[in-house]
């Protein structure tokens, strides 16, 4: 597997936030050219989704009225090439790699879509309540705004500081089986922040930070790439790390490298 050098490239000040509030945005790691092409493969992709009769529930919405909207779609990476050299750029893994000090590998991802005057909300929940990843410290998101992004359209929200806490215990939502969610008696939500970025922009965040974004409630479309990382010597209680990209699908995994590499 190939093995990029990085370089340092973050100024002190967004890994220090990184580390004292849980999360940090980073502007302009991507063109609006490089996010616009990715936008529309994924909306394209995601209305396609619609029409199939064996659709993924956790990839639909429904608005009001019952009509399916699009929710996300999962796994681009094992998509498109496109997808793969967007998310694989040396300029996001350098950024990633000066916050938790060690080399990314991608474990998985999924585009959140959001539409206009609906795009439901995501309740209150951390990454590794799902992943069961350590050490905790060296599994991040680096969630990409492929849309100016505020709180009209479902920015997402932190709870400062609140990495630092254990992980809580999260159950199901009823109905909704795709989310988790943990009991938030105890957490300051004092302490809430609203992470503002533009297209083109990354934030980052911790595996333990507490984060939700609410309904998108503009015109505006509030499209977003997640992506989930990890260090070489994180290890997982259930399959994460077996079934990660750059195990699972490691020939894939190196193409995409490569490509990168060379462009």
């Amino acid at each position: 597997m190939l093995t990029p050098r990085f370089a340092p490239v973050l100024k002190t000040s967004f890994i220090e936030e990184y580390w004292e509030r849980g999360w940090t945005v980073v502007e302009g790691v991507f063109s609006a050219e490089e996010t616009d092409r990715v936008a529309a493969l994924a909306t394209g992709l995601a209305e396609d989704n619609l029409k199939k009769e064996d659709a993924l529930a956790s990839s639909v919405d429904e608005d009001d009225q019952g009509r399916p909207l699009p929710r996300k779609v999962d796994f681009p990476f094992l998509l498109h090439d496109a997808f793969r050299e967007f998310v694989m750029s040396p300029r996001l893994r350098r950024i990633i790699s000066n916050l938790i000090s060690a080399e990314p590998y991608l474990v998985v991802d999924q585009i959140f879509m959001k539409p206009p005057r609906f795009g439901s909300a995501k309740p209150y929940h951390q990454d590794n309540a799902y992943f069961r990843c350590h050490p905790d410290d060296e599994v991040i998101t680096a969630w990409i705004a492929l849309d100016d992004v505020d709180e009209s359209n479902g920015c997402l929200r932190y709870i400062d500081g609140s990495h630092r806490f254990a992980i809580l215990d999260h159950h199901a939502v009823s109905g909704e089986g795709h989310h988790l969610e943990p009991i938030l008696a105890g957490v300051d939500m004092r302490r809430e922040s609203l992470a503002l970025v533009r297209k083109g922009g990354v934030v980052f965040h911790h595996s333990k930070t507490l984060h939700t974004s609410h309904r998108n409630t503009s015109d505006r479309w509030r499209r977003a790439y997640a992506t989930h990382w990890a260090g070489a010597g994180v290890t997982s209680e259930t399959h994460t790390i077996d079934n990660a990209y750059f195990k699972a699908h490691r020939t894939l995994y190196d193409r995409a490298l490569t490509r990168v590499a060379e462009t």
